[in-house]
């Protein structure tokens, strides 16, 4: 599928799943999960739609 753009819109919880599962992709800042600024993420196109699918607020979004 080749991602392109990851995104994460409001309401995270902050529960750092998305961290866990993929941290080439996503950080912490505050009190808040964010993408990485140049981050690879068409390399790690599995991991990021993982954190997608495991985020219990549904808020990671993705794009080819």
């Amino acid at each position: 599928m080749a991602i392109s753009k990851v995104w994460i819109e409001e309401g995270c919880t902050a529960c750092e799943l998305c961290v866990d599962i993929c941290p080439e992709v996503f950080e912490m800042a505050d009190d808040t999960a964010v993408v990485i600024e140049n981050a690879k993420v068409d390399v790690f196109e599995d991991q990021v739609i993982e954190a997608a699918d495991s985020c219990p607020v549904e808020v990671i979004r993705y794009e080819a």
